[in-house]
């Protein structure tokens, strides 16, 4: 899958998200509620972040980066960025980014970020 199609199913999942918006970072595309990022994508071959994979940097609830780490290696990562409670997932995993799991991720994100008033908006644990 090409990298501006992964870009275009990251985006589409965090602006529908209450309160989202979007700006570059260090070059690189994040998402922000209220003026807090949540999710950052990488792409190595646009940005000079050090990063090797196309992927994205999320925030993570507490243990959540240990757990996905330890379970699926060759997916999740511990980025450089955002400290222990994020997580770094592979979008260019050869199986695919797994679109259902990457939902996942990001509104885990978002609802370590966003405001309890906004998170209250969604409409289950996982959307």
């Amino acid at each position: 899958m090409g990298t501006d199609l992964l870009l275009d199913g990251v985006r589409a999942i965090c602006l529908a998200l209450p309160a989202v918006t979007e700006a570059p970072t260090h070059g690189a595309p994040t998402w922000f509620v209220r003026r807090r990022s949540f999710v950052k994508f990488v792409d190595p071959a646009e940005h000079r972040l050090d990063e090797p994979h196309v992927a994205l940097w999320a925030a993570a609830p507490p243990g959540a980066r240990h757990e996905l780490t330890a379970a699926d290696p060759d997916r999740f990562f511990g980025p450089r960025f955002g400290g222990r409670d994020w997580i770094g997932m592979r979008l260019d995993h050869p199986d695919g980014p797994g679109w259902d799991e990457v939902r996942e991720v990001l509104v885990d994100a978002y609802r370590q970020v966003a405001p309890q008033k906004l998170v209250a908006r969604l409409s289950g644990p996982t959307d």
